[in-house]
């Protein structure tokens, strides 16, 4: 039996955190099927195409032959079926994130019982790290080389250069 995991996130950009919940959570299943998904209240940087090539690059770069990624805009649970997953992965960062997943679980629990949610922590040294501030960072200038991989810190880069540096007056 093919035991398969779903690792859901919007990854705009893809971080090391996450880079390392993929290599991480990829250990623990045959197949993992990495869900870039939609969240406009997230203010995406980067559409869910390009998302989806930056995650690709990044599995390919780590060589994680038992990774797949697609696109998904619907009920997480619902997804996790139509993928066949066994069990949902998930980061967990600090207290904060842990409250707001431990709810998630449970809600998803009661769509479907069969589906578990399993939690990684963060590596110690990459638990600041966040999606959010790595975009705030790049648009105000900051060097975030330390908190994604040289590819997407190129893309962050060049889209920053595009749409236009804030605090530049």
């Amino acid at each position: 039996m093919t035991r398969t995991g779903l690792y859901p996130g919007t990854f705009d950009p893809l971080t090391l955190g996450h880079s390392d919940i993929m290599r991480r959570g990829a250990k623990l299943v045959d197949r993992l099927v990495v869900g870039v998904t939609t969240n406009p209240s997230k203010n995406p940087m980067f559409t869910p195409e390009e998302r989806m090539a930056m995650v690709r690059d990044e599995v390919a770069r780590l060589g994680l032959a038992n990774v797949e990624v697609r696109s998904f805009d619907a009920l997480l649970m619902h997804y996790a079926e139509t993928c066949g997953a066994d069990l949902i992965v998930r980061g967990l960062r600090a207290v904060a994130d842990f409250e707001y997943e431990y709810q998630m679980a449970g809600m998803n629990q009661q769509l479907n019982s069969r589906i578990e949610t399993v939690f990684l922590m963060a590596d110690v040294s990459l638990q600041p790290i966040a999606s959010k501030l790595v975009k705030e960072i790049a648009l105000f200038g900051g060097d975030i080389t330390r908190f994604v991989s040289p590819g997407v810190r190129d893309l962050v880069t060049a889209r920053v250069e595009q749409i236009g540096r804030r605090g530049s007056d």
